[in-house]
């Protein structure tokens, strides 16, 4: 299959669910002036600050920029985070917000301080994580199940994109290996591949690739780690993401596929790249495209997000706009 920007019109109206840890990502942004008399730390001005989706939120907020009509299915809590996130997803596309729980469990935060003068960039120097005050109430998970199961027959896709917060649990990944029966079934797990069995696709990283085969990074041993996982979790893809040495692919058929990293390798911030991939490659194959012309969107989708600062997205627009000018060259 071609790879042009015409074949990423099928991703509008695409109807994907998400089935995930949804995180606040806290962006608070200063100038360093002086060094405090208190302790012998660096005293940072406050300039200005931001909250946008994290993990599973990056990725709904991600399938959103792509034109996707999304079904977030997550925990937020009735706080000002959890009301800063829904501003976020209201942002773009068509969103179900109906489809996210609400209750009195905080909202799951990682705040990062950054630092740096008014006319250079920022550079993190610390980062706070805060956790929720206790277990999602049963009451909540039952609605999240009964939610998923009402939009089965809806939706083209789902993804679980399980960050270890808890919300992806044995029913639900039951309910995604029955599901992948007839749909794509994407999952994004970190250090929970084993659980994703018969799925459509898996996206570990590199270094979740080998942990799981128990592989030792070196040369060629990314091949013996993706055979591993496909041999291991039955799946009819995996999708291992390599940093600047972009993505490599592997099918149940036996075939491989190294892609190289979309356009420069003067990185500027990963943070959250698994996700958009997750979120491209997911649309990709829902929309009825090969496997592999699905990697190469999602690596192009993650060069679009790796050259901005901080947990960002890429949309429909620009991801079009980097596939014209590659297939032009």
């Amino acid at each position: 299959m071609t790879l042009t920007p015409q074949l990423i019109e099928r991703f509008r109206g695409k109807k994907i669910a998400v089935v995930g840890d949804i995180i606040a990502d806290v962006y608070v942004y200063g100038m360093p002036y002086k060094l405090s008399r208190e302790a012998p730390v660096m005293v940072i001005k406050y300039e200005e600050e931001s909250v946008v989706p994290g993990s599973a939120g990056n990725t709904i907020h991600n399938l959103l920029a792509l034109g996707a009509h999304v079904f977030p299915l997550g925990f937020i809590g009735n706080d000002e985070a959890g009301d800063r996130l829904l501003e976020c997803f209201s942002g773009f596309g068509v969103i179900e917000k109906d489809c996210l729980i609400r209750h009195d469990v905080r909202t799951v935060t990682k705040t990062r301080i950054l630092a740096g003068d008014r006319h250079t960039s920022k550079h993190q120097v610390i980062r706070i994580d805060r956790g929720n005050d206790g277990p999602v109430p049963e009451e909540a998970r039952r609605a999240l199940k009964r939610n998923l199961a009402e939009i089965r027959s809806s939706i083209d896709g789902l993804i679980l994109s399980d960050y270890e917060y808890g919300t992806v649990d044995e029913d639900i990944i039951s309910f995604a290996k029955d599901l992948a029966q007839e749909k794509v079934v994407v999952g994004d797990s970190w250090h929970n591949l084993q659980a994703f069995k018969n799925f459509t696709l898996v996206t570990p990283n590199e270094s979740e690739a080998y942990a799981f085969a128990g592989v030792k990074k070196g040369k060629g041993d990314i091949e013996a780690a993706g055979k591993e996982i496909i041999a291991s979790l039955g799946v009819k893809g995996v999708l291992v993401t390599r940093g600047n040495a972009g993505m490599s692919l592997f099918l149940n058929d036996g075939a491989i596929h190294h892609i190289p990293i979309s356009g420069s390798d003067e990185v500027t911030d990963v943070t959250g790249a698994g996700d958009t991939v997750a979120a491209a490659v997911t649309l990709a194959l829902a929309s009825g495209i090969d496997f592999y012309t699905s990697a190469m969107i999602a690596n192009h989708a993650a060069g679009v997000v790796v050259m901005k600062r901080g947990t960002a997205v890429a949309t429909l627009d620009e991801l079009k706009k980097v596939i014209g000018e590659w297939d032009a060259t």
